[in-house]
């Protein structure tokens, strides 16, 4: 649902804005109805004050970076190609390459071993936890 929402996203200044319809007659034209150039179907279009451009009349495929139709698409392009390229490959390769976090466990782990093999002790007892200080319900708890 998401999906088609977004794919009209780019047309719905588009769809809201009200342009005047145009009617081509495929009919050649006879008397009086040939000479009019302004009719009540094709009012008269003011020229002469050009005023702002709509980006979306220029340019079907706007982006939203320029309002010129080239910069729009080579902005888009760039800013796509930063975001997904560098960002997510170079930005992946960068965090797959960090120094691990958990060497010193390693190292200490290490340690102790040959701590535990200097002192003659097991690597790991037979009680994980002193079973002095574990504190066990009595029968009549629950």
């Amino acid at each position: 649902m998401l999906t088609r929402l977004l794919r009209f996203g780019p047309a719905v200044p588009r769809l809201i804005s009200n342009h005047p319809a145009r009617f081509v007659s495929q009919s050649k034209p006879s008397g009086a109805a040939g000479t009019a150039a302004v009719t009540e179907l094709h009012p008269a279009v003011d020229q002469g004050g050009h005023g702002e451009a709509d980006p979306y009349v220029k340019n079907p495929d706007y982006h939203g970076f320029s309002s010129d139709p080239v910069v729009d698409l080579w902005n888009m392009r760039t800013v796509f190609f930063c975001g997904i390229s560098v960002a997510l490959v170079i930005g992946g390769t960068f965090l797959a390459y960090l120094p691990d976090n958990g060497a010193w466990s390693r190292r200490e782990a290490e340690r102790l071993i040959v701590q535990r093999e200097a002192d003659g002790l097991p690597l790991i007892g037979e009680n994980y936890y002193d079973p002095s200080k574990i504190v066990l319900p009595t029968a009549g708890e629950e």
